[in-house]
């Protein structure tokens, strides 16, 4: 395993600074569960759960930048880092979708059933 698995970690963003990135072109990376995804989730993302990524990563834009989001952030930091370490440019939102919630960022669910 090389040092820089544990030296480079990907940049956490704000909600500000994740709104910016979207309107940019960045795709949003929901990697929560099922239940989590219906319930709320941010418009355009792709739901992609934490323990897919490995076998799902081809999926992944490889030039767009992904930002990675869980409730909080902290899961999601863990997929930021899969992901950097897959290659891609990832960031991870801070204070996932309870600072999204709070900043007034837009949220959509999946229908009952």
């Amino acid at each position: 395993m090389s040092l820089a698995r544990y030296v480079r970690r990907p940049d956490a963003v704000s909600v500000g600074e994740a709104r910016a990135l979207i309107e940019a072109g960045a795709l949003v990376v929901d990697v929560r569960g099922v239940p989590e995804w219906r319930r709320a989730h941010i418009p355009g993302a792709l739901h992609l759960p934490l323990a897919q990524i490995e076998a799902r990563w081809e999926e992944l834009p490889e030039h767009r930048t992904l930002i990675t989001f869980c409730t909080g952030g902290f899961v999601s930091a863990w997929a930021a880092n899969l992901l950097v370490e897959l290659g891609f440019p990832a960031v991870n939102l801070s204070r996932g979708l309870v600072g999204w919630r709070a900043a007034g960022g837009p949220l959509e669910s999946e229908p009952a059933g």
